[in-house]
């Protein structure tokens, strides 16, 4: 068969993959430790996943407007502009099923053949696939573990031009954990003005940062908002991932060629998620607090527990729920490792790589598993990185 060019470059989430793998030794009877898929395992919160059940009870079931219901894309626009310390308005706001039409989309808004795009590597998948997609050229820029994996400023210095058209940003990171400080955003910010460039700001995680600290925003930097795309949902936050609901924050102009792409290619998000999604924002914030504050317990054990290991280093991430640890060490590739890892210590986590060549040399790891389970991961790696 033959297939358009702009799929050729397109590869599967190498999460999945692990995860299959997993499947098939779990259905041969093995024990597996799931370390690899970066989903809560909180369960939605009461209050949220009764709003839901009434709403579709009360038939919130039929299509809506495309860019998503006007009280969730208020109550959105006031509580992302409160904690950015930033004016946002509802026609800003686009409701999408799950955030990655945020990323995509806007993406494809922007983004003309042979215009160029900065991303992060190591980095989310997806980063690279919509850039492909659209046509653009990738271009990586290296996050530095010595930096705590932020921006390695002097390449980026070197790689930004007239012809660059995006800037990908994501803080707090997947895979890293990173958390960009507020010098490095500016020094971004001034870039963009400079060249006058868009940035697609990945803020899913935003609210996932421990030991008291902030992930800021560099859309509330001066003269950043109206360059920048804002991409957030209810997945992490809420433990809300089955539920599909996520947004994007952008001008008004940009946000209207956008959802004329979502009419045509997504409709509408379910109205019932929507009205979850106004629980979620409005209702009590508590348990989102006490689900930070068991991911920072987390973080703890399992950095502490990886700095223990023979020939591992791994930096204390500052945010979201991954680490990633350094085994360069060793001297085999970051796939050998973990399917060594997976196959004979029944652990599932992923290698660096599947996040971007500068991903070699390392493993990520999500901690969103119970303290049981991290503590036995670690015992059963300690097991087969000694015989290394």
């Amino acid at each position: 068969m033959t297939f358009a060019k702009r799929t050729a470059q397109l590869r599967p989430e190498g999460a999945y993959q692990v995860l299959a793998r997993a499947s098939e030794l779990e259905a041969q009877g093995r024990n597996i430790i799931h370390l690899e898929i970066g989903q809560p395992d909180f369960h939605t919160a009461d209050n949220i996943g009764l709003s839901g059940i009434r709403a579709i009870a009360n038939r919130k079931t039929r299509y809506n407007p495309t860019a998503g219901i006007s009280k969730l894309r208020a109550v959105i626009a006031a509580d992302a502009g409160r904690r950015r310390g930033m004016a946002i308005k509802p026609e800003q706001v686009l409701v999408s099923p799950g955030a990655k039409p945020n990323l995509f989309f806007p993406t494809l808004a922007l983004v003309e053949a042979g215009d160029e795009v900065i991303y992060p590597n190591p980095g989310f998948p997806t980063y690279r696939a919509m850039i492909d997609v659209a046509g653009g050229i990738p271009v990586p820029v290296p996050l530095l573990e010595e930096n705590d994996f932020s921006f390695d400023l002097d390449a980026f210095d070197k790689l930004i031009n007239a012809r660059t058209k995006l800037i990908v940003l994501n803080s707090p990171s997947n895979p890293t954990g990173g958390v960009m400080p507020s010098s490095a955003l500016a020094h971004i910010a001034a870039a963009a003005q400079a060249h006058d460039c868009w940035v697609l700001s990945d803020e899913i995680y935003t609210r996932l940062v421990y030991d008291e600290g902030v992930a800021h925003s560099i859309a509330s930097l001066p003269g950043m908002a109206e360059r920048t795309i804002i991409m957030d949902g209810f997945s992490k936050t809420y433990a809300m991932t089955g539920w599909r609901l996520g947004y994007g924050i952008m001008p008004e102009a940009l946000a209207h060629r956008v959802q004329l792409l979502f009419t045509h290619a997504l409709g509408s998000t379910a109205h019932f998620t929507q009205i979850a999604g106004i629980e979620a924002l409005s209702g009590p914030q508590d348990h989102v607090a006490a689900m930070v504050a068991k991911y920072q317990q987390r973080r703890n054990l399992i950095v502490n527990g990886l700095n223990a290991l023979p020939g591992v280093q791994c930096r204390l991430p500052q945010g979201a729920f991954y680490v990633f640890p350094n085994i360069k060490s060793f001297g085999l590739s970051a796939t050998q490792v973990a399917n060594l890892l997976l196959e004979e210590a029944s652990v599932a986590l992923l290698p660096g790589t599947d996040f971007g060549t500068f991903g070699e040399g390392y493993l990520r790891l999500s901690y969103a598993n119970s303290i049981v389970k991290i503590e036995e991961a670690l015992g059963r790696i300690e097991n087969v990185l000694r015989r290394l």
